[in-house]
């Protein structure tokens, strides 16, 4: 008897769905769509390109043969399309590789409304950028939990495939696999897999599940056409959270630091140290002075888990330990002469992080026309300065009155309206007092170690 109850549960659980259900499953995309929608922006970033002209280091009159002499750099301009997400207070997610280098950043809500945006800071390492608008009353989307995601889930993409003009476009598909790496599109990476149709301009976008919640930021296809052929990836949102959090709150990106080089172990790997399983991270060299030398971990130790998550490949270890908090303690169980032993680890900061905050603190309706970073080791050695003090410039805006004032990238702030500029904070100090159509009194310091005052007016 029992057997036939159960086989008449079989085909009950296969029968085709009814009418009925599949309106219910319409409804539900409908409703997703609906909430989430008016919290997806399309993007477009202003770019200029600066490409060295072969002949523009010869010496010729004013004219020669009719022509002009040439210029030995000409500026291209082009507009890069992607998309974004309003998480709150007016910040919007998005992806490093949409923004990067641009000039002007514009956002569109599904409305049409347009804002010209600030963008905060970048992060290359997740492809996670986040901006600002200066609006109040904007749609913000819920976020979900990434950790609690599983294969087989429906999910909504929603951005702006290959142009403005279609905007919110939303396509649905299942979650095709988790923790996905070696794609080699960032330094930590543990996408999410999606069939969910992304195109170009997707980037930036939203990953939701059918609760409305943005479980991904979509990020790449993997495409031979350069159109979507059912491989998507999304980087988890909870990855995208500890980024934007970061930023927003401290200007850079705080990663926690082991200081081992790792590898993935494999059956013969497994085979020669004694083990049976082929699990966990092969630790191929550990980093003098660092946490993992004071914990006396060892070349050849297999990790198998970060206090109780489980880590089978380097990526997974890479995101666990530098999503945590400098200075937390952690436990690694560690396979060592095929015994298994439990290792207590302090993290510390990962060393040579750069601020990345572009906009400085809370005046973002004041533009002086460039950006800067804290100075620090990396940064005076990358730009050729002597001291490791102060901010330095990054980026110039083209054609701004600080541009034609002589500003250029690589000079170091030594004062700021008569006020020493020490690091970030001293900056930030004195930047939050400037106000609009102010003129800013600014000594700077070239790479060549010549100092001068400039002015600039703020916008």
């Amino acid at each position: 008897m029992k057997k036939w109850i159960s086989f008449a549960l079989i085909v009950v659980m296969l029968a085709p769905l009814g009418a009925q259900d599949l309106k219910n499953i319409s409804n539900q995309f409908i409703e997703v769509t609906e909430k989430v929608s008016p919290s997806v922006v399309t993007i477009t970033a202003q770019k200029v390109t600066k490409i060295k002209n072969p002949f523009g280091d010869l010496d010729l009159p004013f004219e020669f043969f009719g022509f002009n002499s040439p210029k030995k750099e000409q500026e291209y301009r082009s507009s890069a399309l992607g998309s974004g997400v309003i998480v709150k207070d007016g910040y919007v997610i998005t992806n490093n590789h949409v923004i990067k280098d641009a000039e002007e950043i514009k956002v569109v809500l599904s409305d049409k409304r347009e804002y010209k945006a600030k963008l905060i800071g970048g992060d290359s390492k997740t492809d996670i950028a986040i901006l600002k608008i200066e609006e109040k009353k904007l749609p913000a989307a819920k976020l979900g939990n990434s950790n609690e995601l599983r294969v087989g889930e429906w999910v909504l993409a929603i951005g702006s495939p290959y142009s403005a003009r279609l905007g919110n476009t939303v396509t649905h598909g299942i979650i095709s696999g988790l923790g996905r790496s070696g794609m080699q599109l960032s330094t930590y990476e543990s996408y999410i897999q999606t069939d969910a149709p992304i195109n170009p301009g997707n980037s930036g976008g939203a990953l939701v599940n059918l609760d409305g919640e943005v479980i991904g930021i979509n990020s790449a296809i993997l495409s031979r056409s350069g159109g979507s052929n059912g491989i998507g990836f999304a980087i988890p949102i909870d990855l995208a959270k500890k980024v934007m959090n970061d930023i927003i709150k401290e200007g850079r990106v705080i990663r926690a630091w082991l200081g081992v080089s790792i590898q993935e172990l494999n059956q013969d790997l497994s085979e020669s140290l004694g083990i049976d399983d082929i699990e966990g991270i092969l630790i191929s060299d550990v980093v003098e002075d660092s946490p993992a030398e004071a914990a006396k971990l060892q070349a050849g130790d297999v990790i198998t888990k970060v206090n109780d998550d489980k880590v089978n490949n380097p990526s997974e270890l890479q995101i666990n330990i530098s999503s945590r908090s400098p200075g937390e303690n952690v436990k690694l169980t560690i396979v060592r002469d095929k015994k298994t032993k439990t290792i207590s680890v302090k993290l510390d900061e990962l060393p040579g992080e750069k601020t990345i905050i572009e906009n400085v603190d809370e005046n973002i309706d004041i533009d002086l026309g460039f950006s800067v970073l804290a100075n620090n080791a990396e940064i005076a050695q990358e730009y050729g300065l002597d001291s490791k003090k102060g901010v330095v410039i990054v980026k110039v805006v083209p054609n701004s009155e600080a541009y034609q004032k002589g500003l250029r990238v690589g000079d170091r702030i030594v004062t700021l309206e008569g006020k020493i500029v020490s690091d970030i904070d001293d900056f930030k100090n004195v930047f939050n007092k400037i106000e609009k159509n102010q003129t800013v009194l600014i000594l700077i310091e070239t790479k060549n170690g010549t100092k001068r005052f400039i002015t600039t007016k703020a916008k």
